[in-house]
């Protein structure tokens, strides 16, 4: 039956009763109306509104819980759907904005996964070229400039070996943003050294001290997850160094319940109340793409946490 041919229905009911009870009672109307009679019609009168309420909001209730969840849904932050309630046309209602939400996660994660594969091909083709062409040029300079010293006078032999010590800083900085950029070590010796690596390399400047707390004996990642775990810890310690003045940032991966989860701490000023960046809508975008659970928030002892949890695909 459709919406409305309940209301309808609903309100002629409540007013067919109101007029039987009116016509087969032993209620009447004088002329003028008497003070009692006036009594017993405002009481009908308010049964029937109250009645009519009542049945209505019964009605309506779903579409209500339908209407919230539209206005919190959030893609990136998957929640359970609204249960399918009600009858007729608000129940097919509910359920096409389920489906339809499917739809939605399942395209967005699609384009997601096309947008970061391209961005994953990019670094690499960036960090090669770091690599190969500045890498070389640089290095090549470094051992001009050594020949070059070796004949030179001492004043100059002097000027030579600052420019020397310049040049060699610039070509290992280059090298560790071609290492960010395409991590290497992950692909050659697994997530675990790639994670160290990465708390090691941040540089002493900065004022971050970066700890690696990782278990043995991990459950066994697909690279793709492990690229995920990976990229999640990186953007989680980038934030810390540019955004929250910390001086300590832990970086913690173990084995869960469910697969391994991965914790970044730090004690920095927290997040403050800040709308979320690109960077952590990256991260919400690559958890979903392994189905895994991104949380960010304040940490036990202040600053802010990054924890994501993992689940390991059982292979057949």
């Amino acid at each position: 039956m459709s919406l409305f041919w309940r209301i309808f229905l609903l309100n002629a009911a409540v007013l067919t009763v109101a007029t039987a009870l009116l016509l087969l009672g032993p209620v009447t109307v004088s002329t003028p109306v008497l003070l009692a009679e006036a009594a017993v019609l405002g009481a009908g009168l308010a049964s029937m509104l109250v009645a009519n309420a009542a049945l209505l909001r019964l009605t309506l209730t779903p579409l209500r819980r339908l209407t919230r969840s539209m206005a919190e849904i959030d893609l990136l932050r998957p929640r359970p759907r609204p249960a399918v309630a009600g009858y007729g046309e608000i129940a097919d209602l509910i359920r096409t904005f389920n489906t339809m939400l499917d739809r939605l996660e399942a395209e967005r994660a699609a384009s997601a996964a096309r947008a970061l594969s391209a961005q994953e091909a990019e670094r690499r083709r960036i960090a090669q070229e770091l690599h190969d062409e500045i890498g070389q040029t640089l290095t090549a300079v470094l051992l001009e400039m050594k020949r070059v010293g070796d004949h030179a006078s001492e004043p100059v032999r002097d000027e030579l070996h600052q420019v020397q010590e310049t040049t060699r800083g610039s070509l290992d900085e280059i090298r560790r943003i071609a290492r960010r950029l395409r991590p290497g070590v992950l692909e050659e010796l697994g997530l675990a050294s790639a994670l160290k690596s990465l708390a090691d390399e941040v540089p002493t400047h900065e004022g971050l001290t970066v700890r690696a707390r990782l278990e043995p004996d991990l459950p066994q990642l697909d690279p793709e997850t492990e690229l995920v775990v990976y990229r999640v810890a990186q953007e989680g310690l980038t934030n810390s160094i540019r955004h929250s003045a910390a001086e300590h940032a832990d970086v913690t991966l173990r084995r869960s319940a469910c697969g391994v989860e991965l914790r970044v701490r730090d004690d920095g000023r927290g997040l403050r109340g800040a709308p979320e960046g690109a960077g952590i809508r990256g991260m919400r975008e690559r958890a979903l793409l392994i189905g895994a659970e991104l949380t960010i928030g304040p940490g036990p002892a202040g600053g802010t946490e990054v924890a994501l949890d993992v689940p390991v695909r059982k292979r057949g």
